[in-house]
């Protein structure tokens, strides 16, 4: 895996070279680099790609590319539209086209538009940092202040700084935008003001704007008024007039959004009950919400951060989790998570993409599965180890044949992200303190659990455990890989569905390797790497440098029994669907493969995909609990095992690593077992040692996966 000879890869680098210069030095620069410097490097080229410059150039060939072009104000009116359907990229991109017209035309006006709007999607999509700036950027740019920029502008500050907590400076920007907003987003913004009030203990005034705005006219603002109204009833301790709110709201929930609205009024008489101390009551509610989602037909909905409301369904579940297991209900606890994963699925393809791939016998099915099921499913000597972070502390369980147990772990959310981080860049940098940093998470997450020898784990992470390299956790003597065979899964229901998945062993192989695009981001690693693959099997289609394209892809994915891709990778953290895989251009086609397009694929034939590419794991994680993109992407569409990459992965040790991994394979070892070796093989090579070399790569999915070659 070369895009580094001799040193490090970095394959994710310069997968936006083909359209920015910038990029394209980046890789350059990479051309010999120690290990510390690479992930900064990635890291740099993800924060590249969202710079006024980079979405300038990106607007530019995005324009000349459209046949029926717009004028500024269309672009921006349909930037808006679709950061409303939960569109982020392509809501980016329609705005960026707003951008290069204005900085053409000089028109002062259009490009704080077009920030305005970029301010807004990169808000809804959770990205706070260019939010703020391009809100900022907005009121700073406009030749002058009108209420169509300004308001939307203060606006965003004002949501964003209320997300973080700086409730002081929210109500300041709301109060801006309430000067200067028109008479029909006045509504929006005095909703959100009176809720910053709340918020911050300021009763007396959110009860003021409360009386003097009165109910909107708008159906959706009802809700939103009517829920505020009961947050603030209870804010101000009188639960059972604010469960008489929240119940009057479920009642009068109209619309097509009518189970959504119940949902809130739930939550709400939820929290009221738990002001109460009527826990049971109050679990109940919670469950009952629970359940209300799952009627819900998902889609993005753009009120509750319109209105600074920012409801996450995903609250529901975590105190309707908590409560179930201080009750001791740990059955009922585990299945709650299990429901909470298998929602965020649906959140994720319904509306936007075919929940199964075209021709697809098995649907992917996101229905959860219960713990006798999944125990039912087991083997002796296999175990499914899941985990719920909350605010305050980490739920574990762990799934046998002979039943379940739960478990309280210390670390809250907060805590664990911390050390998680601070473990993974001392992995990317490769310090010697990764090991102290690693037995420190081993004590936290694997000692309480009593996990037997050699028991051949199943780890459904969750939250910031979706990036952690369990596989390099250790004790005192080993690391966790040396005495577990591990991989990962989202759920333990999509692991029983994957596992069942029956291919019949299919051994022919079809890889992708060293695409052609340019001499400056050649991976001649790579093609060594599919070369070596490819000599173990008798039935192969192998594509190298030009032929190596998305077209060839297309025609021939869908034939693979193992299908591999040595390629550049880029994830892409504002909409993960929008993630990238570079293969080949040619004529008309920029040879980019998103995670989208996937779906669209029949793979039903293939029984593993293997992203021998940086970053390929690796997406978003949602309070959902879902990383997003290229593994929700390619299961969906078929396959049932995946091997996959959290970093930026090294060039002579990934080389090692992937043909140990297929002689494994080819030899009959299962998925689970094949990993385990291969990643022991090369920590055991003294100058491959660090974990930085061995542990990128996860098996997810179908553990007993075996292949004939």
């Amino acid at each position: 895996m070369s895009c580094i000879r001799h040193f490090m890869s970095v394959r994710a680098m310069g997968c936006l070279a083909l359209l920015m210069a910038s990029s394209i030095s980046m890789a350059q620069d990479a051309t010999r680099v120690e290990g510390s410097n690479v992930f900064q490097l990635a890291a740099a080229r993800l924060h590249d790609a969202e710079t006024i410059r980079t979405l300038s150039t990106e607007g530019q060939l995005l324009y000349q590319k459209d046949r029926i072009k717009l004028d500024g104000a269309m672009y921006c009116a349909q930037a808006i539209a679709l950061a409303e359907r939960g569109e982020f990229r392509l809501s980016i991109q329609a705005a960026s086209k707003a951008l290069i017209l204005g900085q053409q035309q000089d028109n002062g006006n259009l490009v704080a538009s077009a920030k305005r709007d970029l301010a807004i999607a990169y808000s809804y999509a959770g990205d706070l940092d260019r939010a703020e700036k391009y809100a900022r950027d907005a009121l700073a740019g406009a030749s002058r202040i009108t209420p169509v920029i300004a308001g939307p502008a203060y606006k965003t500050l004002g949501d964003v700084q209320a997300r973080r907590g700086r409730l002081a400076d929210a109500i300041s920007s709301y109060q801006e935008a309430r000067q200067v907003a028109s008479a029909r987003f006045r509504p929006l913004v005095d909703i959100s003001l009176a809720n910053a009030y709340v918020a911050d203990g300021r009763l007396t005034e959110a009860r003021a704007l409360y009386d003097q705005m009165g109910l909107p006219d708008n159906l959706a603002l009802q809700q939103a008024y009517q829920r505020g109204l009961g947050n603030l009833t209870l804010a101000e301790g009188k639960p059972q007039e604010a469960m008489k709110i929240f119940s009057q709201a479920a009642a009068q929930a109209t619309g097509s959004d009518a189970a959504y609205h119940r949902l809130w009024a739930q939550e709400g008489r939820a929290r009221s009950l738990l002001a109460l101390d009527e826990k049971a009551q109050a679990r109940e509610a919670y469950m009952q919400a629970a359940r209300e989602s799952e009627s819900i037909r998902a889609r993005f909905r753009s009120e509750e951060f319109k209105t600074g409301l920012f409801g996450d369904v995903q609250q529901i579940f975590d105190r309707a989790i908590s409560l179930s297991m201080e009750a001791g209900e740990v059955q009922a606890a585990w299945r709650l998570s299990e429901a909470s994963r298998s929602r965020a699925l649906l959140d994720m393809v319904r509306e936007r993409v075919s929940l199964a791939g075209p021709g697809n016998d098995a649907p992917f099915n996101a229905e959860p599965v219960g713990d006798d099921q999944v125990g039912a499913a087991l083997r002796a000597g296999e175990a499914i180890v899941q985990y719920h972070s909350l605010d305050d502390r980490l739920l574990a369980w762990v799934l046998r044949p002979s039943g379940l147990q739960g478990y309280v772990l210390d670390p809250g959310r907060q805590a664990l992200e911390q050390r998680v981080q601070a473990f993974r860049e001392s992995v990317f940098q490769r310090r010697p303190q990764a090991q102290q940093l690693g037995r420190e998470l081993h004590a936290l997450l694997i000692e309480p659990l009593g996990l037997s020898s050699n028991e051949r784990l199943l780890i459904v992470p969750h939250a910031s455990l979706h990036y952690l390299p369990f596989q390099a956790l250790r004790d005192a003597d080993s690391y966790f890989i040396e005495r577990h065979a591990l991989a990962t899964a989202p759920s333990a229901s999509v692991a029983i569905q994957l596992v069942r998945r029956n291919h019949g062993g299919a051994g022919n192989l079809v890889a992708f390797g060293n695409p052609g695009t340019d001499a400056r981001l050649a991976l001649p690693g790579a093609e060594r790497e599919v070369n070596q693959i490819g000599a173990l099997f008798s039935d192969k289609k192998i594509f190298l440098q030009n032929d190596a394209s998305k077209r060839q892809f297309l025609d021939n994915a869908g034939q693979a029994g193992i299908l591999h891709l040595a390629t550049h990778a880029e994830v892409d953290v504002i909409d993960p669907l929008q993630s990238r895989i570079l293969l080949a251009p040619e004529a008309g086609d920029t040879g980019f493969l998103n995670a989208r397009e996937v779906y669209d694929v029949d793979l039903k034939k293939v029984a593993m995909v293997t992203l021998s590419a940086c970053e390929s794991g690796l997406g978003r994680i949602a309070r959902g609990d879902e990383i997003l993109g290229f593994t929700r992407s390619f299961f969906t569409a078929g396959a049932s095992a995946l091997f996959v990459s959290l970093w930026p992965v090294a060039d002579d040790s990934t080389e090692l690593l992937m043909s140990t991994l297929y002689k494994e394979l080819a030899s009959g070892k299962q998925a689970i077992v094949a990993m385990q070796t291969a990643q022991v093989t090369v920590l055991r090579r003294e100058k491959f040692a660090h974990p930085f070399f061995w542990a990128p790569f996860n098996l997810v999915g179908n553990w007993r996966l075996q292949i004939r070659s």
